[in-house]
């Protein structure tokens, strides 16, 4: 059987999709092999949020290794899987969770491609330790054989003029017409898709894409790892779906998506989501737009009179 086959029920004439409100390991153990080229989530981190209940961290790691085994087992040969991750803190001692799941991958034969840093400029602030503004997308793949179109996400050359000063090329352009490769720690500026660092604002506040999910999924966060790592038409899995980020920046770059998530509330506001995306009316962050920066007059941003 294949994913698409008789598994799920789809609407879409162009592009297919499916929100599943169940839990991801008996779902994902009737999906047969292979049957993906991307598996993008951020799966729970055993901090205490609504949707999760806190155990210990090893407890933890292994109720989500016999996940990761089937996610890897319905993963495409030519597939990536992308799993982005923050810490555990418990009793105040951070647990980096990318370290932690990095040995349990290897154990299944997965290549680690880059360890990809997510940076963001506003999240809780700490009080005996250094405020976290950062996460991590360990990009992993199944085979030396996968979906990697570089082209989709080359970013404008510093020097595009150029060229080899020796050598049989010596005189010509030295560069790619498209554009340079990006680092692994990006940063969006203005029309650039990164320079140095995934500087991509979390869905925070007044956010255009926040819902009541509290640790949302930015839509530009997926846009980028599918532009690169699947085809026009590929699958794509996201086994912690919450309100349907993943499965958004997929159906808008005209690839197919189920999403599975165990919560009905969030369920809802994804299919909710999705038919505005239909419609053309979803509130999405654009990939150009400049992350803001205070002008130093606003009133929160000057110094209060008490402080002077």
């Amino acid at each position: 059987m294949h994913a698409k086959d008789s598994l799920f029920n789809y609407i879409e004439a162009d592009h297919h999709y499916e929100i599943r409100n169940d839990d991801c390991l008996p779902v994902l153990k009737k999906i047969e092999n292979n049957q993906f080229d991307l598996i993008l989530t951020s799966p729970p981190y055993n901090v205490g949020k609504s949707y999760e209940t806190t155990t210990s961290i090893e407890q933890y790691l292994e109720s989500q290794e016999i996940i990761i085994s089937e996610l890897i087992r319905v993963l495409s040969e030519k597939g990536n899987l992308c799993w982005q991750v923050g810490n555990y803190v418990h009793k105040g001692e951070v647990f980096p969770l990318d370290i932690y799941y990095y040995s349990i991958f290897k154990k299944y034969g997965l290549q680690l491609r880059n360890r990809i840093i997510w940076y963001f400029g506003h999240g809780l602030h700490a009080r005996k330790r250094f405020s976290g503004r950062y996460e991590t997308i360990l990009w992993f793949t199944k085979s030396d054989n996968y979906i990697f179109n570089l082209d989709n996400v080359r970013i404008p050359s510093k020097y595009p003029g150029k060229r080899y000063f020796k050598g049989p090329k010596k005189g010509q352009i030295s560069g790619n017409l498209l554009g340079k490769n990006s680092s692994d720690i990006w940063e969006i500026l203005e029309q650039d898709w990164d320079k140095a660092l995934w500087d991509i604002p979390n869905v925070k506040s007044n956010h255009p894409e926040k819902t009541q999910h509290p640790c949302q999924f930015p839509i530009e966060l997926v846009e980028r790892c599918v532009l690169a790592l699947t085809n026009e038409g590929s699958w794509v899995l996201d086994p912690f779906a919450g309100v349907g980020s993943t499965v958004l920046g997929a159906l808008k770059n005209n690839r197919n998506a189920i999403g599975i998530e165990k919560e009905e509330v969030y369920c809802r506001i994804a299919e909710q989501r999705i038919q505005k995306l239909k419609e053309g009316i979803l509130k999405i962050r654009p990939v150009t737009k400049k992350i803001y920066q205070p002008t130093g007059k606003e009133k929160v941003s000057q110094l209060p009179l008490e402080w002077m």
